[in-house]
């Protein structure tokens, strides 16, 4: 899977995604947990999540090169975000310490502005790229903010679809 997602990204030519790509691979990017316990809570899992986001992407637009920057790189802010601890449970009577994830944010710029950052120091993107992976996670934004929301969905629809594809990605098909 690490295979395709980075040829993938090689497909879009953009300047500076080589060096993307290698900061991917110096990082945690594919061996990351999607989150800490709701989806794609394992070893992989962002990297699973993420290509299922684009693989539903591509269904609900043309692919472009945007849809591939898009789904590929929408949750890069969990790079080198989540650490493994460890607690104490208790296995037919006897305690045992077993793995769990927990967060260590040491880059506190939200979720998909933070992704935006992140990308733009690599590579540019379109206006409709940085609406699309910043507005991606819809209405779990807070509430004084859905005027914006949806501005951004009725000015780029694709931001909408990003966001049907992150939520039927993590719903329908992570676990």
């Amino acid at each position: 899977m690490k295979e395709e997602y980075i040829k993938l990204l090689k497909e879009t030519k953009r300047e500076g995604i080589e060096k993307l790509i290698e900061f991917l691979e110096n990082s945690d990017f594919f061996e990351a947990p999607a989150s800490t316990r709701y989806h794609g809570a394992f070893k992989g899992g962002l990297l699973e999540h993420s290509m299922k986001v684009y693989e539903i992407l591509k269904t609900k637009t043309e692919n472009t090169d945007s849809v591939k920057i898009i789904a590929l790189l929408h949750d890069i802010c969990k790079v080198n975000y989540y650490k493994t601890d460890y607690r104490n449970v208790k296995n037919n009577g006897i305690w045992e310490q077993v793995p769990y994830y927990t967060v260590e944010d040491n880059i506190p710029y939200g979720h998909g502005e933070k992704s935006v950052m992140m990308i733009t120091e690599f590579i540019k993107l379109t206006s409709e790229e940085k609406y699309a992976i910043r507005w991606h996670m819809g209405f779990t934004e807070p509430k004084e903010l859905y005027t914006s929301l949806g501005q951004a969905y009725k000015k780029y629809p694709i931001a909408l679809y990003a966001h049907e594809a992150d939520l039927e990605a993590t719903y329908l098909y992570d676990i």
